[in-house]
């Protein structure tokens, strides 16, 4: 028996809760996200969820065994010197430094950039590109087509075409500002368990540009996990686009979701999401 079938084994004998993953169905049409007000035009975005109950792993017992780049996601030791992660300033004194080394390490990059944070609370009112809810939906961030453009909007032209010509992914990296994590965890499919066809193509709107995101339609394939109790020193690493076509993964599905034992009164979960582009 091989080393994935191994582990296929043990993560189908690990506890697992039954929880709702919000898929989207396949349309005639590309679907659309707006990102701006604006007279509605037919059918939206969520017309097409289509949520699924599904089974989603403690992926603790296999955490020494996970890989950007063969389940796509992985659980890292991040401890933090910053303070305060509101702080525009504190972020990119400090904390660009420890993403930046915590991509290195995980991917064995030659040069990582780190380029964006998100920070998320629950109940949140501000929709500022510093500021959302959690995203409550099956997705990835970058697509075949987006990806390479992010890479040509954040390099000067000639630095982007000789990146282009090598490879060169992003990675997410998300962990809690506030505690450790009971309430709204993130949920990771592992990429082997996704086919090509599972993922949707999705046009964000903005007034002035298009960007592309994929959402995932229903696969019972798909394997789920989760990292319950996510300490304030851990981070979660995430995949999100990698140019490589040589079967690792290059995609990987993630969504917040909400925990069946989460009890009443819990604290609301609060985050940072970073995106990195990794060079080799």
């Amino acid at each position: 028996m091989n080393q994935i079938s191994r582990q296929r084994v043990r993560a189908d004998d690990a506890a697992a809760v039954m929880a709702q993953v919000n898929y989207t169905r396949h349309s005639d049409h590309k679907p659309a996200v707006y990102l701006y007000e604006r007279a509605q035009e037919g059918p939206t975005i969520d017309d097409l969820t289509d949520p699924r109950q599904v089974a989603i792993t403690d992926g603790r017992p296999l955490a020494r065994s996970l890989s950007l780049d063969v389940q796509g996601f992985a659980l890292a030791k991040a401890p933090t010197r910053v303070v305060d992660f509101d702080d525009p300033a504190e972020r990119k004194a400090q904390y660009d430094c420890e993403v930046a080394h915590l991509v290195t390490a995980a991917t064995g990059a030659g040069k990582v950039l780190v380029f964006d944070h998100t920070i998320r609370r629950i109940g949140n009112a501000d929709t500022s590109a510093e500021t959302r809810a959690p995203v409550f939906v099956a997705h990835n961030d970058y697509t075949e087509k987006s990806g390479p453009q992010r890479l040509r909007d954040l390099l000067p032209a000639g630095d982007a075409a000789i990146a282009a010509g090598r490879r060169f992914a992003i990675v997410n990296v998300w962990r809690s500002i506030a505690g450790t994590v009971t309430d709204t965890p993130l949920a990771f499919a592992d990429a082997r368990s996704v086919a090509a066809k599972d993922f949707i193509a999705v046009d964000l709107k903005y007034p002035d540009r298009t960007g592309e995101v994929y959402r995932i339609g229903h696969n019972p394939a798909h394997r789920w996990f989760y990292f319950p109790n996510l300490a304030a020193d851990e981070a979660l690493l995430i995949k999100s686009y990698d140019s490589a076509k040589d079967g690792r993964p290059r995609f990987t599905p993630h969504t917040a979701f909400d925990h069946p034992a989460t009890l009443p009164g819990t604290a609301k979960r609060q985050s940072i999401e970073s995106r990195a582009l990794a060079f080799f």
